[in-house]
C-alpha cells in the first residue's frame, strides 16, 4: 500500500526556532537509537515512522553506530526514504551523528576529520541522500584538537553534505569553544544534543547558560531517562523491562527503593495534571522554553501517540515545579 501523509499532520505539532537560526524543529522529536535496526521488526519501525510524521513529527535522529548491527538503523530509515518518504523529503529534518566506534582501526572512531568525513558518506550512502540536515559530532574527543573536529563540520556544510552542525555531550566549556570556533569559520553551531530529564539536571549547572548566549538550540535525549519516567517502575523492575535484561544502557542497580518512592510521588502530581508520568516528564523538559525538542524514543505506535499528546499541556504552576524540585531534591 502507498503511504500517504496525514493532511493535517502540522495543525497540533509544536515548532520552536532552534537558537538564533532560521530552522524550526517540532517540540518531539523521534530517535531512532532503539527500535529501528537490523534485528528489529521492519513494519513495526515502518509503522512507528508514518504515525510519527502524521503527527507532524518532522525531525528524525539517526547515527552512524545505531543498531544492531551498527549501521543498519540507518539502511531501514534509507529504505523508507525510498519507498515511502521520497515525495515529503523536503518536508523532513534528518540527523546523523559520529563519535563512537563504527569501524577496526585508529580512523573509526572520536572526532579526526579522516573519521568524521569518511563516515558522513558512509550515512549518506546507508540512507541514499546527498545530504542530511544536521550533523553532530557525538562526543567530544580528548586527544584530538578541537579546531580539527569544528574544522570537519565546517567543511561538511561547505561540501553540501549537511546544512546545519551540531555538538552532542559536550561541557559548558567546550561548548562555548566550540561555538567561538565554528563562528569564526563561518559555519554556525546550531544546536546541542545533551541528555536531560527530571532525573539528569546536569546542564542546568552552566550549559542552557552557554547555549543562551551563543544562540545554540537544544534537543534533549533520554528525556525519559531510558524508561524510568515511565509507568513502568513504580513497583520496582518488572519482568522483561530493559532494566531486567543484561548489556542495557539503564543499570538496574540504579532501581532501589528511595528512587521508585519519588517516582510515585511524581506520578502522583502527573495524575493531577491528567497526564501519566511521561507525559509530565517531556512537559517538564519542554517547560519554559529552554529545550528546543524533546528526542524520544520508541518500541510501538502507542508510545508516539502518547508521548505527542503531553503537549497538550505543557504548562506548570510555581506550586508544581517547587514539588517537582522538593521531591528530586
Amino acid at each position: 500500500m502507498v503511504y500517504i501523509a496525514n493532511e493535517n499532520r502540522y495543525k497540533e505539532m509544536i515548532y520552536n526556532r532552534v537558537g538564533r537560526s532560521g530552522l524550526k524543529l517540532p517540540a518531539i522529536s523521534l530517535g531512532l537509537w532503539h527500535n529501528f535496526a537490523g534485528v528489529d521488526a521492519y513494519e513495526n519501525g515502518r509503522a512507528m515512522l508514518h504515525r510519527a510524521f502524521d503527527l507532524g513529527i518532522t525531525h528524525f535522529d539517526l547515527a552512524n553506530n545505531y543498531g544492531p548491527p551498527p549501521g543498519s538503523a540507518e539502511e531501514m530509515f534509507g529504505r523508507i526514504l525510498k519507498t515511502d518518504f521520497a515525495p515529503y523529503r523536503d518536508e523532513m529534518i534528518i540527523s546523523s551523528k559520529a563519535g563512537y566506534h563504527m569501524w577496526d582501526g585508529p580512523y573509526g572512531d572520536w572526532g579526526s576529520k579522516k573519521y568524521l568525513m569518511a563516515s558522513l558518506d558512509q550515512s549518506l550512502q546507508r540512507m541514499g541522500l546527498d545530504y542530511v540536515d544536521i550533523f553532530y559530532s557525538h562526543r567530544p574527543d580528548p586527544d584530538t584538537p578541537l579546531e580539527e573536529t569544528m574544522g570537519a563540520l565546517d567543511l561538511m556544510v561547505r561540501q553540501g553534505k549537511a546544512l546545519y552542525v551540531g555538538i552532542s555531550s559536550y561541557s559548558p566549556e567546550q561548548t562555548a569553544e566550540a561555538a567561538r570556533i565554528l563562528k569564526d569559520l563561518g559555519t554556525p553551531l546550531l544546536i546541542h544534543q545533551p541528555s536531560y530529564s527530571m532525573l539528569n539536571r546536569s546542564i542546568e549547572e552552566g550549559l542552557q547558560d552557554v547555549l543562551e548566549e551563543n544562540g545554540v538550540g537544544s534537543i534533549a535525549f533520554c528525556p525519559l531517562a531510558q524508561g524510568l519516567l515511565t509507568n513502568k517502575y513504580l513497583h520496582g523492575i518488572p519482568e522483561g523491562s530493559r532494566a531486567a535484561r543484561e548489556n542495557t544502557f539503564l543499570d538496574a542497580n540504579r532501581i532501589d527503593e528511595a528512587l521508585v518512592a519519588k517516582l510515585q510521588k511524581l506520578n502522583g502530581i502527573a495524575e493531577q495534571r491528567g497526564q501519566s508520568l511521561a507525559q509530565m516528564s517531556l512537559a517538564w523538559v519542554l517547560r519554559k522554553g529552554k529545550i528546543t525538542t524533546a528526542l524520544i524514543g520508541a518500541s510501538r505506535v502507542s508510545q508516539i501517540e502518547q508521548n505527542v499528546a503531553a503537549l497538550s499541556n505543557l504548562e506548570f504552576s510555581e506550586t508544581e515545579l517547587k514539588e517537582i524540585d522538593s521531591i528530586l531534591a
